[in-house]
């Protein structure tokens, strides 16, 4: 365990330096480095005023937004898995980033700025997969509870989905709509240092409380019957939790727009690593996710001289390698 996180510590340091001299104007990892210490040691400059503004004022908070964003979602797509025992869950297909998209897109019709996207997001995620779990509730005592949330997943999202092309057909075709439309795609271009100020305590806070968790994870894996054994109010966990991943997939949405796969992908990558304990899963998928989504965006600042969503790499990228995972085999889930 504690080599696999080092391992995979390193390879993150490693991917953060190298995002400094992905682009346009690159910069070497010593002076990247020598940049940030001057900030907390008095270390005379010695390079140009405008490699240092690309530094702190470009680069860093969209290399702290992919950091944020990609252990988000990683983490919260494990944790929706565990507590619904479906390898096959993920914020989206349980509807929870279509609500948060149909927030976001009325906050930017509205012309909110980024405090009532991060909240119209987090209250719709959240209104989503209440509808998700009441509607898998309702009709799983008809057949496989299981295979009817993700049903219920699916057509919810789809439904919230429709009120966002709703949303966008109303909107303003030469200002509201090309900046919802870009933003649906996904990208981190746009993020400055006071949208992870308002961005990062809500992740911050879901990641901790899904982190501290994580035991609690291990014994819903086990059914409701054994956790009520152990003395566990099964109801307020799985609230909980519910709340603490909506929370962070909606406040990720609201910075980086919609980002597929990585909440499927991500978790089952760390799972075929570490195995099913979700002590261990959980901090494996988060410093996974935050290197793949980091890398992801590389390559999207990368590939053209245009930079390419984020959104469009990452569905690329991820729909075969999540083929080859399930070629590999899947290991036992409790």
């Amino acid at each position: 365990m504690k080599r696999i996180l080092l391992v995979l510590g390193l390879g993150l340091v490693a991917l953060i330096l190298a995002s400094f001299a992905i682009g346009r104007y690159p910069v070497s990892p010593d002076t990247v480095l020598a940049i940030l210490a001057a900030k907390i040691l008095p270390i005379a400059p010695d390079w140009p005023a405008e490699t240092e503004a690309v530094v702190l004022g470009i680069r860093l908070p969209r290399i702290l937004a992919a950091l944020l964003v990609g252990a988000a979602l990683a983490v919260s797509g494990a944790s929706y898995q565990g507590l619904f025992r479906n390898p096959m869950v993920s914020p989206g297909i349980l509807g929870v980033s279509a609500g948060a998209s149909l927030g976001a897109a009325l906050a930017i019709l509205l012309g909110y700025g980024m405090l009532g996207i991060q909240t119209l997001a987090f209250v719709c995620g959240l209104v989503a997969v209440a509808a998700t779990w009441a509607v898998g509730a309702g009709l799983g005592r008809q057949g496989d509870p299981l295979l009817v949330m993700v049903l219920a997943g699916i057509v919810v999202g789809t439904l919230f989905t429709a009120f966002v092309s709703l949303v966008k057909f109303v909107a303003d075709p030469y200002n509201t709509l090309p900046a919802i439309t870009f933003w649906l795609m996904g990208s981190l271009a746009s993020v400055e240092l006071p949208d992870l100020l308002l961005a990062s305590p809500p992740i911050l806070f879901g990641l901790a409380t899904l982190l501290a968790m994580s035991w609690t994870l291990n014994v819903l894996c086990f059914g409701d019957e054994e956790a009520k054994a152990m003395g566990l109010a099964t109801g307020r966990l799985r609230l909980a939790i519910i709340v603490s991943a909506t929370l962070v997939t909606a406040a990720a949405v609201a910075i980086a727009g919609i980002v597929g796969l990585v909440g499927l992908i991500v978790p089952h990558l760390a799972r075929m690593l570490v195995g099913p304990d979700h002590r261990v899963l959980l901090p494996v998928a988060a410093l996974l996710g935050a290197g793949f989504l980091l890398a992801v965006d590389g390559l999207a600042r990368s590939l053209f001289a245009v930079e390419v969503p984020l959104g469009i790499v990452t569905s690329i990228i991820g729909a075969p390698f999540f083929l080859y995972l399930m070629n590999r085999g899947r290991k036992a889930w409790a």
